[in-house]
């Protein structure tokens, strides 16, 4: 009961602060302000109470659901985000990176490559040369971390 209460007490300053309180918020604040009230009001009282608790718990739902909808739009635009910040920086590994064209072109080339028939030792040549690029990047970025712990121990 003292939960109940304590939500309500927390309410009431909320209810009265809304710049425009619907018909049952309306009818609930001037109960509330009524010194001497009625059985009847009471029972009116109680039961606007209810409605006010059911709006506040379909509020917090509403605010659930809209994070949840929004979480998940941040975690895929932080997911292309990354992938297009990686894709960069290949292309910025590979030294093709002083021409839009010609990185666009050569990339379609490519592409057009790896879709005739048999194309499979191709690929698998392009995929040896940059997995060893990577790996060499990887080894000095390794060298790097190293240097920078033992700088600052």
């Amino acid at each position: 009961m003292q939960k109940n209460d304590d939500w309500r007490a927390s309410r009431v300053p909320y209810l009265r602060g809304l710049p425009r309180p619907s018909v049952t918020q309306q009818r609930l604040l001037e109960l509330l302000d009524k010194s001497d009230k009625t059985v009847d009001e009471l029972r009116d009282l109680d039961t606007l109470w209810k409605a006010e608790a059911a709006v506040h718990r379909a509020e917090r739902a509403k605010a659930d659901a809209r994070r949840v909808v929004y979480g998940q739009r941040i975690s895929a635009r932080k997911a292309r985000t990354h992938r297009l910040i990686e894709l960069g920086a290949l292309v910025v590994m590979s030294g093709m990176d002083q021409d839009r064209g010609l990185v666009l072109g050569a990339l379609m080339e490519i592409a057009d490559q790896l879709r005739q028939p048999g194309s499979e030792s191709v690929a698998n040549r392009y995929k040896n040369r940059g997995d060893a690029r990577l790996a060499e990047q990887e080894q000095l970025a390794k060298k790097i971390r190293l240097r920078k712990l033992t700088d600052v121990a």
